[in-house]
């Protein structure tokens, strides 16, 4: 419910601009508490959770439990399987979802939540290991604890000190630290983290090659070297690629011909009705291959200046043709 009218105080901005910074110092002072205090026990949850058989599973309550399902999605989503578990809900049957093979990263900051207390006894007959994130090491949770984390913070950004948000920043960069050293350990690598977000500008840069874009068969303009420049013009006009492959009997390319290539020919004043395609053609023009990564491919056409690009096989053969168009309908670039 909104509060009366009557309590509500005069908006200051001076007194919302400082606000805003001495919330910004205290929370930067907490991130560097923590680099100060991090250690071997921190070293002991990296291990525990590299050898894990199964999943990290995160678990808190409250504003805890935000933070946990932001480091169960970091997790899983830079190479250590994990989820999230509510812990009143585990009370209520979603225990069943932690099988001894998993380890538990149970959130707290004051250690002291009921419903993770009550989940306590009930992992450790099943001998799960459980690493603690804490700001209270005396607490319930740190005593059942197999590894502890100290999530601490000497106080709050709230000028109550009771909101929790230095502390949550806390335990923010203590998931993204354990992410980070994980990941690390884990060799992990930009086509790794691309496979798991493949709907992503990243996974669609490292998944996407040049044949799942490019133009082939009859899409893809081409004639022979003694085509006449009419042949040529109609070939490049049906096929709407704005260049046309040259290419020899057996489908080797020999040149290639573009919409540049044609304004530079009518400002010289050719006579083009007598030219033929060999006549006009770029000679040993750019090619891509079909495996490149279709990035690769928009940075060779970015570097050459140009907007459309052959592919060949080893051989040399013409095999299909992309333009920037095809690249942007692809979103890769």
């Amino acid at each position: 419910m909104n509060p009366p009218e009557a309590s509500r105080q005069a908006l200051i901005p001076a007194r919302v601009l400082q606000l805003a910074q001495d919330t910004f110092d205290i929370e930067a002072a907490a991130v560097l508490g923590l680099k100060r205090r991090v250690g071997p026990s921190f070293v002991e949850a990296v291990q525990a959770m590299l050898a894990v058989r199964g999943r990290v599973v995160v678990t808190g309550m409250g504003k805890s439990g935000h933070v946990g399902r932001k480091i169960a999605a970091t997790l899983a989503s830079t190479g250590t399987p994990a989820m999230f578990v509510h812990p009143a809900e585990a009370s209520h049957g979603d225990l069943g979802m932690i099988k001894p093979v998993d380890l538990v990263l149970a959130i707290s900051n004051g250690g002291e939540s009921d419903e993770i207390s009550a989940i306590l006894p009930v992992l450790k007959r099943q001998g799960v290991p459980l690493v603690a994130m804490t700001g209270n090491p005396q607490s319930t949770l740190a005593r059942h604890a197999d590894i502890l984390i100290d999530s601490g913070v000497e106080k709050e950004a709230c000028p109550l000190n009771l909101a929790p948000t230095a502390s949550t920043t806390a335990q923010l960069a203590l998931g993204d630290a354990l992410a980070v050293a994980l990941l690390d350990a884990r060799g992990f690598k930009s086509e790794d983290f691309a496979r798991s977000h493949p709907g992503g500008a990243l996974g669609r840069q490292l998944l996407t090659h040049v044949d799942d874009v490019m133009r082939t068969g009859e899409q893809v303009p081409r004639v022979g070297p003694e085509a006449s420049f009419s042949d040529l013009m109609r070939e490049m006009s049906a096929k709407g690629l704005g260049a046309s492959a040259i290419a020899d009997a057996g489908g080797r390319v020999l040149g290639i011909f573009t919409d540049g290539d044609l304004r530079r020919l009518v400002e010289k004043g050719c006579d083009l009705r007598s030219l033929r395609a060999a006549d006009v053609m770029h000679p040993r023009p750019h090619t891509v291959r079909a495996g490149m990564l279709a990035v690769e491919a928009a940075e060779a056409m970015e570097r050459y200046r140009i907007t459309s690009v052959l592919v060949v096989d080893e051989g040399g053969c013409l095999i299909g043709a992309l333009n920037s168009n095809d690249l942007m309908r692809a979103k890769v670039i």
